[in-house]
């Protein structure tokens, strides 16, 4: 396995990443809490994933634990039970695994 070797960052190139994934971490923090407070949906947050790259990389078992009444145990088991790794992340998820997903949230 070969390593890749990155190039040093000038400083202004890493204060624009550090930037990045600060503004990164709030939108995912901004949708995480207006998912716990009823302002949007499962759904909505999965579809605007799609366009967003910072709610893309949101982890689902994160989107599943913002939800009134799930923890880690129940977030874990809910992706157990519907085929989700643990690791997935919701730009991964595939089309029938979306819809399992937001079906599910649906439904309780």
């Amino acid at each position: 396995m070969s390593t890749m070797v990155l190039r040093p960052l000038s400083a202004s190139e890493r204060a624009e990443a550090l930037s990045k994934a600060a503004a990164a971490r709030a939108a995912r923090a901004a949708a995480k809490e207006s998912l716990k407070n009823g302002e949007r949906s499962a759904a909505d947050i999965i579809t605007a994933a799609l366009q967003d790259d910072a709610l893309a990389r949101m982890k689902v078992s994160e989107l599943l634990e913002a939800l009134p009444g799930i923890g880690k145990v129940r977030a874990a088991a809910i992706m157990g039970q519907l085929g989700i790794a643990a690791s997935r992340r919701v730009r991964g998820l595939g089309v029938h695994q979306r819809r399992a997903l937001v079906d599910f949230i649906d439904e309780n």
